[in-house]
């Protein structure tokens, strides 16, 4: 039996979501042991003078709890 916990993180990229998506996991993996799975919670895209210039993503990122 394991337990797992599910924490909130924010990542952006200047390229797409998909490689902020990736950026975000990384990061996560980087951080935390045992992450099992992200769910894509929201996607934001920042716009300066007509053009998008950085994508934002929240995830929520679950990782299970060492014994």
């Amino acid at each position: 039996m394991s337990v797992a916990r599910v924490t909130e993180i924010t990542a952006s990229s200047p390229k797409s979501f998909e490689d902020a998506v990736q950026i975000g996991v990384d990061r996560a993996c980087k951080t935390l042991e045992g992450v099992q799975g992200a769910w894509i919670k929201e996607q934001k895209a920042v716009i300066k003078n007509n053009k998008i210039v950085e994508y934002r993503i929240t995830m929520k990122v679950t990782f299970v709890l060492k014994d």
